[in-house]
């Protein structure tokens, strides 16, 4: 049972559509894996075993029909307690939703569900997911399962974790400021933010908005598209989906990467201060990239104004959403939903005016290069009692969100960016690397993350610890 823990989605479906190994026996064994390690780690906060074995046992049975089955047939997934689960229970990391139990499911757990997946339960998140610390007051911390005295990052911080134990080999999140990218750094695992609408989103209360988005978490970047290719495609319920088919992404990510043109920004430009030994695992996994035949000069776009657009458009978001509740959610985020409901209508149009400004600068940046790697996270993953690093390379963080501005400013751009494993600082924490492509390319990103992942010898795999 270890080794099927130890599996990625693709092995296991091998495996499951030739009947060498049951929907069962997988699903029974990662039960089995979380019941062992979740304990210390608490990244799985809801479970479902019952269920899970029940539609276990009908995948089972459909496979010896002959009957079609789906790319995940048998595949347990777990789902972020912000996604709307059907019958199970979804708290949004909050107490006023701690016995919420949705009666459907929202588009990205339809979708998983109908490509044959299998929900094992859901994963932890900070209060209403705001925040790169997966904490809050219903379920606790969750911990890095490299160093269980460490942040495993967030908001997708119960999925990475899960992820990197061996609990799931599969898992969705959403990311605003770095959710699904600063989490799988932390953890070693892959986290790609897709383009706006790429992953449509239904229900959404504001369909229009584009700074949040979601997305899949694997532990390689070969399931990350296959994860890909089941959550993205039209939704007529979504008023920003792209057109193209999920099925795009499905095929094989094999492809010559000599001559790329690739720039590296280790500090977005002298934007952001980025720990020493984040620039050391980065630069080592830069020069091992570079041997591959790819040109790697040091560039970085324009990122002026990506602040501003960034922290009004949130702000905007939480204060609309939060107004109600600004007396019992965290104070850092009730101070975020204030600086909300204090802004103008010209603060937000003009934060919108930059945003397309700073995506004309991006876009032009992208007709000279093909692919953007910088930091994920500014910091290796820090102390799980505190709520963000105070300082980073000597310089003060005055708020939570000034640490993950690496990953945030490119949440600005609207460009598809994907976290990649790319080594471990001599203390043993995972980092990872920002793989960014050009608005909409998220099949030029993977592609380049697959040979780049090659090129450093592998995912990193399950810790067994």
């Amino acid at each position: 049972m270890g080794e099927i823990t130890s599996m990625d989605a693709r092995e296991l479906s091998a495996l499951l559509t030739t009947g060498k190994v049951s929907a069962h026996e997988v699903v029974r064994a990662h039960l089995d894996r979380i019941e062992t390690v979740n304990p210390d780690i608490n990244a799985v906060v809801t479970l479902c075993p019952e269920r899970a074995l029940a539609e276990a046992d009908e995948a089972d049975r459909k496979l010896r029909s002959g009957a079609e089955t789906g790319p995940l047939h048998g595949i347990p997934i777990a789902h972020k307690d912000t996604h709307e689960t059907g019958g199970v229970r979804t708290t949004f990391g909050s107490p006023l939703f701690a016995e919420h139990v949705p009666e459907r499911d929202e588009l990205v757990v339809e979708r998983t569900r109908a490509a044959g997946a299998i929900t094992i339960g859901k994963t932890n998140v900070p209060e209403f997911a705001m925040g790169s610390h997966t904490f809050n007051p219903v379920f606790g911390t969750t911990r890095n399962p490299h160093d269980t005295g460490r942040s495993a990052g967030g908001s997708s911080g119960g999925a990475a974790a899960a992820l990197a134990s061996g609990m799931t080999p599969l898992a969705d999140g959403s990311d605003m400021g770095g959710s699904l990218r600063n989490p799988a750094s932390f953890c070693g695992v892959v986290g790609l933010r897709p383009s706006p609408g790429r992953v449509p989103t239904w229900p959404d209360v504001l369909g229009w908005q584009t700074m949040s988005v979601q997305g899949p978490m694997t532990r390689t970047v070969a399931d990350c598209a296959l994860l890909l290719s089941v959550l993205a495609g039209p939704d007529p319920r979504c008023p920003i989906a792209l057109g193209e088919p999920g099925a795009d992404f499905a095929g094989p990510l094999d492809g010559e990467v000599r001559g790329l043109r690739v720039a590296w920004a280790p500090d977005l430009g002298g934007r952001v201060p980025v720990d020493p030994s984040v620039t050391a695992t980065l630069q080592r996994a830069v020069e091992t990239i570079a041997g591959t035949g790819c040109t790697v000069e040091p560039d970085c776009p324009n990122l002026d104004g990506a602040d501003e657009v960034f922290r009004v458009l949130r702000a905007a978001q939480l204060g609309y959403g939060l107004a109600e509740h600004l007396d019992v959610v965290k104070p850092s985020l009730a101070e975020n939903a204030r600086a909300g409901l204090a802004l103008s209508a010209a603060d937000v149009m003009r934060a919108e005016a930059r945003h397309t400004e700073l995506f004309e600068r991006v876009w032009e940046f992208f007709t000279r290069y093909d692919i953007l790697l910088a930091p994920v996270s500014q910091v290796p993953p820090f102390p799980a009692e505190l709520e963000y690093p105070a300082e980073v390379a000597g310089q003060a963080m005055h708020d939570y969100l000034e640490w993950m501005r690496s990953a945030y400013l490119i949440s600005a751009t609207g460009c598809p960016a994907l976290s990649l494993p790319a080594g471990f600082t001599e203390g043993g924490l995972p980092i990872g690397l920002q793989v960014i492509g050009p608005h909409r390319a998220e099949a030029a990103v993977l592609r380049a993350a697959h040979a780049f992942e090659t090129a450093l010898g592998g995912a990193p795999g399950v810790v067994r610890g």
